[in-house]
């Protein structure tokens, strides 16, 4: 892109691309269209469920009417709603950021072009604070007409020419007045940043599909290997380097940074981007839009570090022309090694002794395709570490990805004599640490560091048998150059061999001895009575207040301690709580008490949960529903075990789309006694304690079995 023109006339010519200028006159009509909402944005503007919307619509006959959509899916102006709301005095609770995250949704230009326009103003906001009092208390006809000048100004000088987010015009700008005031107010109450990541996180999280996202764990791990050991103080900033920064992840990631440099086929991404960088740190930002390998923005560039979690397995990356590109110094990248071409491109921005780590798949690795150009990395020393990480840490998340560190060899320096590999795989092993939201990124974190900190100081490396050790590079350099991990590190010795199963079998005997006690008595003859018992609905004891129904999923990490997350997936695996908070503007989460009824919305599955006091005091997580009871008039027990029953759980899912949803307020359970309840409850959480005692004695089985097989294979047991 080129240097934006310096005044605004020329500015409001040069026009801000397609999207805003179709969405200053969608209807031809030289108006600026409303902004719209669904049924669902209504809901949560209210903070009621879309039933609620769907009552209001029949009962109320001044309800704003569609003006979009489709019939099974209205949209509603928005201005329209919101007054409607007001009115009623139905929208004095809602939090300012959830309005204005529904002028973000519900713009007509759509959310990405939102997001651009909120971050620009809420860049405005924050570098030049003192002036935007006076711009907020124009009218809005003039605030559309010297806004963007103000823009230009605050764009570049924060940005720099040729920068990727291009100043809207006034005419773009008209339909956006509304969000722009609102998230100036927001960003009086959080701060500009944390404004703009709530919303840009909100986008981010409404469509996981549109975009690979690298994980706050694995960016962390990338930015701390690539940090030089540290230097004495006047030190020089570092230069960063993302050739395909995506939403800005990784190089937020870096701490400190002096410059910041990034580069993304998508312009969208890389206006969202540059923005989110500008109003995160006070370093010098250059974030640019085009293909990397094809259209290096960059190419003059000598940084001190490079970050890069490149496309994985593109065809379509330039091997034609770029068949003579003097970027290949370790060999020209076969079509399928798109990998590798992200690899020289990154060491090719690097000063000599810079370093650059990269997310890679574990194909790349081994490939035959790709064993010539890892022989050269490794006889040049540039390849310094192979790392193992383990699978669910970054998408795609069904595969155990690798970081690959690089160093630029310094002309004149000998080559390093061996190669780094971390197998981190174990790192999240252990009763709920399965999946990809519950690695243990500390303990990942940790053990990379634990082994490359020594490594990068002396070169080498004893290390750990299964974790980590540094290999010869000559004894790397065979046929395959084969460089996954696993496949050079020492198995780890059986831990406590022999004894240790000794001890499971132990555990498991007297497991299996306890499920016997709790295996339930012969089943009776139901009683006479036992059919045509009055029944009531977990709707019905909720307005009657003899429970109290609060949904999961809101709440941020707050200052002081940490707050451990009751998942679905916890509440499924009957195991502790496993889940972390995510960080925002503060919101109070939903915590925990003994004695709740804890109901997980989706899968159409029969699991439900009593708290005890392992899990008091948690937040309760995404897609799961919470009933506490009045003690005085339901027993918790009585009211999970009738909610559990397959019968109850048919009659009250529903299957409008592709995953089963629950409405816990059909649930339905018999009307009894407190007396009678307790009875049924006893019943109940003997029936836990034996399901309970099953997982158990499974676990312990699995454990002891496998423990055999590994203790035979090894030697550590005898036959």
């Amino acid at each position: 892109m080129g240097q934006l023109p310096e005044n605004a006339a020329d500015a409001a010519a040069a026009g801000s691309g397609a999207p805003e200028g179709a969405a200053a006159e969608p209807d031809g009509s030289g108006r600026a269209a409303p902004a719209e909402v669904t049924a669902a944005g209504i809901a949560r503007l209210a903070g009621v469920g879309r039933a609620a919307v769907s009552n209001w619509r029949r009962r109320h006959a001044d309800f704003p009417k569609p003006v979009g959509g489709t019939e099974t899916s209205p949209s509603f102006a928005l201005a329209e709603v919101e007054e409607w709301l007001r009115t009623q005095g139905k929208l004095a609770e809602v939090p300012l950021r959830e309005r204005v995250w529904q002028q973000v949704a519900g713009h007509p230009a759509g959310a990405v072009t939102a997001l651009v326009h909120a971050g620009c103003a809420l860049l405005l906001v924050r570098d030049r604070s003192a002036a935007w009092p006076s711009l907020a208390a124009l009218p809005d006809e003039r605030l559309t007409e010297v806004l963007p000048v103000a823009l230009e100004e605050t764009l570049t000088e924060r940005l720099g020419p040729g920068r990727a987010v291009l100043t809207p015009t006034s005419g773009a700008l008209a339909v956006s007045l509304p969000l722009l005031r609102g998230a100036a107010e927001l960003a009086a109450d959080t701060g500009a940043r944390q404004a703009f990541e709530f919303l840009i996180g909100r986008h981010l999280d409404a469509n996981p599909r549109q975009y690979t996202l690298t994980p706050p764990g694995p960016a962390a791990l990338m930015a701390a290997l690539a940090a030089p050991a540290p230097a004495g103080e006047g030190a020089a900033p570092l230069t960063v380097l993302d050739p395909a920064c995506g939403t800005g992840g990784l190089l937020g990631a870096v701490e400190r940074p002096g410059a910041v440099c990034g580069q993304d086929a998508d312009p969208d991404l890389a206006a969202l981007t540059a923005l989110r960088l500008a109003l995160a740190a006070d370093a010098d930002i250059r974030v640019r839009s085009g293909d990397s390998l094809r259209a290096d923005a960059f190419p003059a560039l000598a940084a001190d570090a490079v970050l890069c979690h490149p496309p994985f397995n593109e065809r379509n990356w330039g091997h034609e022309e770029l068949a003579y590109d003097p970027r290949w110094e370790y060999g020209f990248p076969a079509r399928t090694e798109s990998e590798l071409a992200w690899v020289q491109h990154a060491l090719a921005r690097l000063r000599p002794g810079g370093t650059a780590v990269l997310l890679m798949p574990p194909a790349a690795a081994s490939r035959r395709s790709g064993r010539r150009i890892r022989a050269d990395l490794l006889r040049r020393g540039a390849l310094r570490a192979v790392v193992a990480l383990p699978a669910g840490a970054a998408p795609p998340y069904g595969i155990p990805l690798h970081l690959w560190v690089l160093r630029k060899p310094v002309p004149g320096g000998r080559p390093a004599a061996e190669l780094l590999l971390v197998d981190t795989a174990s790192e999240h092993t252990g009763p709920g640490r399965e999946g990809r939201d519950r690695l243990d990124w500390p303990a990942v974190h940790t053990a990379v560091l634990d082994a490359w900190a020594p490594f990068d100081r002396d070169g080498a490396l004893a290390g750990t048998p299964g974790a980590s050790r540094s290999v010869p590079v000559i004894e790397l350099l065979d046929d395959d150059v084969d460089l996954a991990p696993a496949r050079h590190l020492p198995p780890p010795a059986a831990a406590g061999g022999a004894a240790q199963l000794a001890g499971v079998r132990e555990r498991l005997t007297e497991t299996l001895r306890r499920t016997r006690e709790l295996t339930p008595p012969p089943v009776a003859d139901p009683p006479a009575t036992g059919t045509g018992r009055p029944t009531t609905t977990v709707g019905e004891l909720a307005r009657a207040g003899a429970l109290v129904l609060r949904a999961g999923g809101a709440g941020t990490a707050p200052a002081a301690a940490p707050v451990a997350v009751l998942t679905d997936h916890d509440v499924l695996a009957a195991q502790p709580p496993s889940g972390t908070l995510p960080d925002g503007p503060p919101e109070e989460p939903v915590l925990l008490a003994a004695g709740d009824v804890v109901v997980p919305v989706l899968g159409g599955g029969a699991a439900v949960r009593v708290v005890d006091a392992a899990a008091e005091g948690a937040a309760l997580g995404r897609n799961l529903q919470l009933l506490r009871p009045d003690p005085a008039a339901l027993d918790p027990w009585f009211l999970a075990g009738f909610l559990r029953a397959t019968a109850n759980t048919r009659q009250a899912s529903s299957y409008a789309s592709t995953a089963t949803r629950l409405d816990v307020r059909r649930l339905q359970l018999p009307r009894l006694p407190l007396a009678e309840q307790r009875r049924f409850g006893e019943r109940f959480r003997a029936l836990a304690a034996f399901e309970e005692s099953l997982r158990q004695a499974s676990r312990l089985g699995d454990q002891l079995v496998q423990g055999l097989y590994d203790g035979l294979a090894d030697g550590s047991v005898a036959p």
